[in-house]
């Protein structure tokens, strides 16, 4: 039986999935292709927690946050997801100065509370096992929260998303800021997946590699691996702990810090 992970493996074979470097103000944006059903997705992260995609749908910002001049040569956003309140994943100015007309917004129930009316006619909020359609995409809210004690007031349980996105066929995984927890081990059939790790604030690279070989994504991109006090975690030993615990995730990496972990 052909799968998706079998399609999506095939494609990179031929050189159908790209791995490109993506500079946030580029003249030209590139990035790493995934076929679909209808079309391409194309990943560009920006910084840290904030990335855009193409998609057969249409324009998708995730937790965009920075300067309006980071997504200056991107489209304007068909969609934004906006995973939690804290400030490297939601800026409520730059959201009203990057928003089009067109654009939709998805918001956890917290964040949608603090938004202005204007910015709440364009939002929907879906809590924790909440579905909902957007673009045509079908889109799951997964619990994002700490289990580690001492660490439960970062990301408390209940309050912040991760999502799954349904794009043509292709199952998307974005974590949000996370631990390993038993939702994000329990996921199935994940083509490409967006995990989180630095401390103190989510999970260090060692539970990230654990969780991931558990719920094996066919591709996996770290990020959001910048922290605080020494708490950067190296995506590379992320890699290696993935390969020794057998996972047959390939992972991806992406240019999400521009000018260094310093």
């Amino acid at each position: 039986m052909t799968t998706r992970r079998t399609l999506l493996k095939s494609a990179a074979a031929m050189g159908a999935i790209t791995v490109l470097p993506f500079r946030a103000g580029a003249a030209e944006h590139s990035g790493n292709t995934f076929p679909t059903d209808g079309g391409e997705i194309v990943v560009h992260p920006v910084s840290h927690a904030s990335m855009w995609m193409e998609t057969p749908a249409g324009v998708i910002y995730v937790d965009p946050v920075g300067d309006a001049s980071d997504y200056e040569d991107a489209p304007d956003p068909d969609l934004i997801l906006i995973t939690h309140e804290h400030g490297d994943h939601y800026a409520p100015e730059l959201l009203a100065e990057i928003s089009a007309g067109k654009t939709q917004m998805i918001a956890n129930p917290a964040v949608y509370d603090m938004m202005p009316d204007e910015m709440k006619a364009m939002t929907q909020s879906i809590a924790n096992g909440d579905s909902t359609d957007a673009l045509g995409i079908d889109i799951e809210a997964i619990p994002a929260y700490n289990i580690t004690e001492g660490r439960e007031n970062f990301h408390p349980q209940g309050r912040d998303n991760g999502y799954i996105l349904n794009i043509d066929g292709v199952r998307v995984y974005i974590s949000g800021d996370t631990e390993g927890t038993p939702e994000m081990r329990a996921l199935e059939d994940i083509d490409v997946a967006f995990v989180c790790m630095n401390l103190p604030f989510t999970m260090g690279a060692e539970q990230a590699a654990d969780a991931v070989a558990e719920f094996s994504p066919a591709y996996v991109y770290p990020y959001h691996y910048r922290g605080r006090d020494g708490g950067t975690q190296d995506p590379e030993a992320f890699t290696r702990m993935l390969s020794d615990a057998g996972a047959e995730t390939e992972v991806k990496m992406g240019e999400w810090y521009p000018g260094g972990l310093g």
